[in-house]
């Protein structure tokens, strides 16, 4: 017997559905998450906090806060200016390493400590205008659509996805460790991830 899909599981649904749209882009988040998974390097409490702030995040959004920052301007230009000045930063990061001597292997110590690991995790999420413009904005003004019932259900889901896809980057990364074992896979993987963020940080300069 096919359990009945109400009204509540469908806006979980799409809630889910809404999220991994969004969160599955590689972003600074996810490549400081891969990168530290690859090194077996407090990969664990990296994602949980990533979970953290995506559930408080979804949550403000669905109870109406991207409604209010996508209608100021200052705000909205704020963001984008801070976010695109950090991801030159990070990308130049992993630029230096990409073309440095020492190219990361998995015993480096790119987040040496615990707090140096939290404390980066914390930028790359809270000084990136994507995480807002993705959770905040967009996530939230599709749940605020819903009855105020259903965007329980609505956040619900998205923040479910948030955990899977964390969890799986954790997990997942054990399969491709025996190919990052080559220093050379280390700097294409640094060079990607340097592309991909000043690319992101231009297109987020030059916009508006």
């Amino acid at each position: 017997m096919f359990p009945v899909l109400t009204l509540e599981w469908l806006a979980w649904g799409k809630g889910l559905a809404t999220s991994a749209g969004l969160i599955m882009a590689i972003g600074a988040q996810n490549a400081f998450l891969l990168t530290q998974s690859l090194r077996r390097q407090f990969h664990w409490p990296i994602a949980l906090l990533c979970i953290l702030f995506d559930s408080i995040l979804i949550t403000l959004g669905v109870a109406g806060l991207g409604v209010l920052i996508s209608q100021s301007d200052l705000l909205m230009t704020l963001s984008r200016w801070g976010g695109g000045l950090f991801l030159l930063w990070f990308g130049l990061g992993a630029a230096r390493r990409a073309f440095g001597q020492n190219s990361l292997q998995s015993g480096d110590t790119h987040a040496a400590t615990l707090r140096k690991a939290l404390l980066t995790t914390a930028a790359v999420t809270l000084l990136n205008p994507h995480a807002y413009i993705d959770t905040v904005v967009l996530i939230g003004s599709i749940g605020g659509q819903y009855e105020p019932d259903l965007r329980v259900w609505f956040a619900v889901g998205a923040i479910s996805f948030s955990a899977i896809w964390f969890t799986a980057l954790c997990v997942g990364a054990r399969w491709l460790e025996p190919l990052f074992r080559n220093p050379l896979s280390w700097r294409i993987l640094d060079g990607m991830i340097c592309a991909m963020m000043w690319t992101i940080a231009v297109t987020l300069l030059i916009s508006g």
